[in-house]
């Protein structure tokens, strides 16, 4: 039996029309072009360099998922929106070759702005076919960054935060990864894509949406 297809959310923002992805990510049809965050490649790693017994499988799975997205939607352009890879320790051989492999099977542009993980290894990164910026970049109008941007006088889409939202209802409690869009400050920030990654939780303020992630689905909650 075949599975049920995934649930989407468009969020129309101007002009930009953005596709919310359960896989935590967002593709913008106009632009050719997916969007991701905080993937935080060789995560596990860099906890075995300190002694803890993590296993690497973490890497393939993140890949292998955003390898479907490629797939699926044959973008131009992957834009990753800071902390590709998680720090120094955890750039090992098989976490770099894996990088690489998904680059030649996908055939993408790749293209990274630089977040507080990874932005002392871009002398590195620049040697692994992957285009690296240090500042805020602007696309179509559109200010792509990873943290935050406070000026509020553009669409902005940034990582960082790894925003999750807790649901209530009666005695069941479920904390799942969300969309944070705040329209008052213009701004959409992206879960963790990360398979390996914490998150922080979020409270919605009036006018905002928590657009959660559930299993195959995209599912919004606002105030």
């Amino acid at each position: 039996m075949s599975s049920p297809p995934a649930v989407t959310e468009t969020l129309t923002v101007g002009q930009v029309e953005l596709v919310l992805l359960p896989q935590r990510a967002i593709y913008v049809e106009s632009l050719k072009l997916l969007l991701v965050s905080d993937v935080h490649l060789g995560k596990a790693e860099t906890f075995q360099h300190h002694g803890l017994p993590v296993p690497s499988q973490v890497n393939d799975a993140t890949l292998q998922r955003l390898e479907g997205l490629c797939a699926q939607y044959s973008p131009e352009h992957l834009w990753i929106l800071g902390d590709l890879f998680h720090g120094r320790e955890g750039m090992a051989d098989g976490v770099i070759d894996a990088w690489l492999r998904f680059l030649h099977r996908t055939q993408v542009s790749a293209h990274l702005i630089l977040g507080n993980h990874d932005r002392r290894l871009q002398d590195t990164l620049n040697q692994l076919s992957v285009d690296c910026l240090v500042d805020a970049v602007e696309v179509e109008g559109v200010l792509f960054s990873h943290e935050p941007d406070v000026d509020g006088e553009r669409l902005n889409i940034c990582g960082h935060i790894h925003p999750c939202f807790r649901l209530t209802m009666g005695c069941d409690r479920l904390r799942l990864p969300c969309f944070h869009w705040q329209p008052r400050q213009q701004r959409l920030t992206l879960p963790a894509f990360g398979e390996f990654t914490g998150g922080y939780d979020i409270a919605l303020a009036a006018g905002e949406t928590a657009y959660v992630v559930a299993e195959e689905a995209v599912v919004g909650f606002g105030r």
